[in-house]
């Protein structure tokens, strides 16, 4: 069995960074509490899971892949989501006009129109999940879909380009409720230039 174990990564900004959209208080529970959960119990499960293996106890093999699943995908979105964030003082929110800009006015006639679908579909999430941008691997195109809980895209033709996080962890503290607020407001600190790097990565 491996010795390593899946570690909590750093955001990259301070738990202040992301205000207004994420206020001090929230960005801790929601990365130190939360992400921190799903990174512990990936790691509890695998040691049981390997357990289990060395007993060829299937059954509870099964049980605990439903878990490493579980907490695997909310470990992996979640550093995926930090990234795709940035304080506004340090770009957050300003959209760089360059290949990406040009494929979402072709892909969804302006960009207005496109955020407006995003926010539409992601607002819409029934429970638990997220909102994604994502590039098609065959044709080319960008689309815009959701996953349930902590379900990774199928790789098999989305490349994930950006995510939002709509469990309710992300924003009932400021929001409360009101989803569609969160929503519209996490536009001001999207770090454009790391979706810009995703895109031109997933094109080649």
């Amino acid at each position: 069995m491996p010795n390593e174990k899946f570690i909590l990564p750093e955001l990259g900004y301070d738990y202040s960074g992301l205000e207004p959209v994420f206020p001090a208080e929230a960005l801790k529970i929601h990365h130190d509490k939360h992400h921190r959960g799903y990174v512990n119990n990936v790691n509890l499960n695998l040691e049981k899971f390997h357990e289990a293996e060395k007993h060829n106890d299937l059954t509870a093999m099964a049980h605990f892949m439903g878990l490493i699943k579980f907490n695997a995908g909310g470990h992996l979105i979640h550093s995926f989501f930090w990234e795709n964030l940035a304080p506004q003082n340090k770009g957050g929110g300003e959209v760089v006009k360059k290949e990406l800009f040009k494929a979402i006015e072709k892909d969804f006639q302006n960009f207005d129109k496109f955020v407006e679908a995003f926010n539409a579909q992601t607002i819409g999430v029934q429970g638990s999940g997220w909102g994604w941008l994502a590039l098609n691997k065959f044709t080319k195109h960008l689309f815009i879909t959701t996953s349930s809980n902590q379900d990774l895209l199928n790789q098999t033709s989305a490349i994930p380009l950006m995510c939002v996080d709509v469990w309710e962890h992300s924003y009932y503290i400021k929001y409360k409720n009101d989803r569609a607020q969160y929503v519209k407001d996490i536009w001001s600190i999207i770090n454009w230039t790391k979706v810009e790097e995703r895109f031109i990565k997933a094109l080649k």
